[in-house]
């Protein structure tokens, strides 16, 4: 698998190493160098970019507002890794969703580590992908039995039919999970993992949670069971859960 990539620096000399080390890099395909994100952001309208590397203290258009950007693209967008002299940016970087935030001066065992990273999340989506269409499954139909999540600075797959329910505590979600006592924390929102789950499997109950529907165990008309959990169901979604609680009664 070859991934394309683009070095994003405004210090000549660092963008120069970058883009060595992307060259002696096998799997990595360099498409293109620009000395800061204005450019890269036009030269990115213009070509198939998988990869950014990608500096963050620039004028005009830093790394961290270039990747906020780009993130309005979904699923389709680069992937980023952050190369930075400053380390108080690595929770934002987090935030942002980058793959991996190599702190300057880097060598290139440091750059390859971070490659990797790049190379195993390329091949997983690809699997992912590959495994989800079917002669059997027709257009249009097709849906992921997994859910990838950032936990750290690495791309954890969930399979769904393990998933129990998820809670919203302030910038992070907790995924309680069937075969294992330890929840998996995830920066984000529930709004935006709601929004990759399949809505015939799972149901937003609450503000604070995301509840398995084959998981339920006991269910009233204001809330609900799964294992020991009881979890109250919102106002807000009350009409919503009458729907699903009619098929019941």
């Amino acid at each position: 698998m070859t991934i394309n990539c683009i070095a994003v620096d405004d210090e000549p000399l660092a963008l120069g190493l970058i883009c060595a080390f992307i060259e002696q890099t096998p799997f990595l395909n360099l498409v293109g160098k620009y000395g800061n994100a204005v450019e890269a952001l036009g030269g990115l309208q213009n070509q198939k970019v998988d990869l950014i590397f990608l500096d963050i203290q620039m004028p005009n258009l830093n790394g961290i507002e270039l990747a906020r950007v780009l993130d309005s693209r979904g699923p389709n967008k680069p992937r980023i890794i952050f190369t930075t002299a400053y380390n108080q940016f690595a929770l934002e970087g987090y935030r942002v969703d980058a793959l991996d935030y190599l702190l300057k001066p880097f060598n290139y065992e440091e750059f390859l580590h971070a490659s990797n990273k790049a190379l195993a999340y390329a091949e997983l989506i690809h699997k992912s992908t590959a495994a989800s269409v079917t002669e059997s499954t027709p257009p249009g139909q097709i849906e992921d039995e997994y859910l990838f999540v950032k936990v750290e600075y690495q791309l954890v797959r969930i399979a769904l039919t393990d998933i129990l329910y998820m809670e919203s505590l302030k910038d992070y979600v907790k995924i309680f999970l069937q075969h294992s006592e330890k929840a998996i924390l995830t920066l984000g929102s529930l709004k935006a993992l709601e929004e990759k789950l399949p809505a015939k499997r799972f149901m937003r109950v609450h503000r604070s949670y995301i509840v398995s529907l084959d998981k339920i165990n006991s269910i009233t008309r204001n809330a609900l069971q799964i294992g020991k959990i009881n979890i109250t169901v919102g106002d807000q979604y009350k009409e919503e859960f009458g729907k699903f609680l009619s098929k019941w009664i």
